[in-house]
């Protein structure tokens, strides 16, 4: 009985990991390097800024699931487009907390990998 308990325990905990590390490794490879690409074009083109934007995304993908992150993505570049259609992706408040997620997340990336390197 305690044997069977503690083996249940173990597979939970197992299961807690792995979705933790799926979670983490939920972002293509692609959307990582495309995140990678943008930073380096921002911040410069060396390979202390490539580690640096390297660094930025992983964090950002520790904080905040790949969805989220794409849909955040998404209401930033529908806030681009102009016209009165688009106006809901301004003040939406459901958009606005997406948007917010990810600056949060990018803000910790920064402080983490920016400043604290």
């Amino acid at each position: 009985m305690i044997r069977a308990a503690l083996v249940l325990g173990l597979m939970a905990g197992a299961a807690a990991a792995q979705s933790v590390e799926q979670r983490l490794n939920d972002y293509p490879t692609a959307a990582r390097a495309d995140y990678v690409f943008g930073c380096m074009a921002v911040n410069g083109r060396g390979r202390d800024v490539l580690e640096k934007c390297a660094c930025s995304i992983d964090t950002i993908a520790s904080i905040l699931p790949y969805d989220a992150y794409m849909q955040a993505e998404t209401v930033l570049s529908l806030r681009l487009t102009g016209g009165e259609r688009m106006s809901i992706f301004r003040t939406a408040a459901s958009a606005n907390a997406l948007v917010a997620d990810l600056r949060r997340a990018q803000a910790e990336a920064e402080i983490i990998c920016f400043q604290g390197q």
